[in-house]
């Protein structure tokens, strides 16, 4: 293809990025330039075909004027995207109400690769370690079985506090650590192709369904699952979002397009940072209730599953149709 097929081939959409930033701007648009609505998707798709061209002018060697164009094009996008808006209270509320969903949903077969790769082990799992609870060793060693035990023990205090917290501002102070930790390392083994996603995924899952299995074994189960019902609806699915956003990097790492792997890989990057701004957000949240609501003994388990299925309607309900008018 020549310097010149190539220009004219996507002229349109160089043109029509170029008018969205104009107005985004609130510069006087070019002249014959129809005014139109600035959308976040399509501005975000536009710069990341115009990243693709310049990936492409470069290898090929077009004309300097031609990636001079490219380049001042993409670098003007990449600052109204990621730059000029501040990080405040407008910009937390615009990836809430909008920018998370959509970015979940624009990712959903991310998201339903991870799903299975941490449902399918944990249901395998608990009904292998419920009809042969020894095999909880081979997750777990002896002291842990037992501490978890005592945790979800009805006689219990506080349901599911560990040793070393004695009030539940303790408690919200390490679930915050500990699930953030989970869902960091989801998401960060996708750098190692997406291998590293799968297998903490699949690590997590291993463990939540020897740990259910085991516990409904011994009795436990009613207080067990009064306990993880409510703030699972935000932990579970974050860790879930967290993995598909590792995905996305692994799979940009594999299979890069036509831009090289560093530029996917920003690309990408880019794409799921979004999605982790709302999984930290989930966890908060997941952390808050699991510390002050699920581990309370003293509330009836009606309440607690009533409170559950309110929680996770809300959160399916969320991801499905929160945003869909805003593009």
């Amino acid at each position: 293809m020549t310097p010149l097929s190539f220009e004219q081939m996507y002229q349109d959409e160089w043109a029509e990025l170029e008018a969205m930033l104009t107005m985004a701007l609130r510069r006087k648009p070019a002249p014959g330039v129809v005014p139109m609505d600035v959308s976040g998707a399509r501005l975000a798709w536009l710069y990341r075909r115009a990243c693709e061209h310049l990936a492409i002018a470069r290898a090929r060697s077009y004309p300097a004027y031609l990636v001079d164009r490219l380049e001042q094009l993409t670098s003007s996008a990449h600052q109204l995207i990621y730059h000029r808006r501040e990080f405040g209270l407008a910009r937390l509320k615009q990836i809430a109400v909008s920018e998370f969903p959509r970015a979940v949903r624009a990712h959903r077969w991310y998201v339903v690769t991870a799903l299975l790769t941490f449902a399918l082990p944990t249901l395998i799992v608990g009904v292998l370690v419920y009809r042969r609870p020894e095999l909880i060793l081979s997750v777990v060693s002896s002291e842990t079985a037992a501490s978890f035990q005592e945790m979800y023990s009805p006689s219990a205090a506080s349901i599911g506090r560990v040793r070393d917290a004695s009030t539940d501002w303790m408690m919200f102070g390490f679930y915050i650590r500990n699930n953030i930790s989970v869902a960091f390392q989801c998401f960060a083994g996708g750098l190692f192709v997406g291998l590293g996603t799968l297998f903490y995924l699949a690590y997590n899952g291993v463990f939540s369904g020897a740990l259910a299995g085991y516990l409904t074994d011994r009795g436990l189960s009613s207080t067990f699952y009064a306990f993880i019902v409510t703030h699972s609806a935000f932990e579970v699915t974050a860790i879930v979002l967290a993995g598909a956003a590792g995905l996305r990097i692994g799979h940009a790492l594999v299979a890069p397009g036509r831009l090289t792997r560093r530029a996917a890989l920003i690309v990408a990057t880019r794409e799921a940072s979004v999605i982790i701004y709302g999984v930290v957000g989930m966890l908060v949240v997941a952390a808050g209730i699991e510390a002050f609501w699920s581990s309370a003994s003293w509330l009836p388990h009606a309440v607690k599953y009533s409170v559950a299925a309110a929680c996770w309607t809300a959160v399916l309900s969320y991801l499905t149709l929160q945003g869909r008018r805003a593009g």
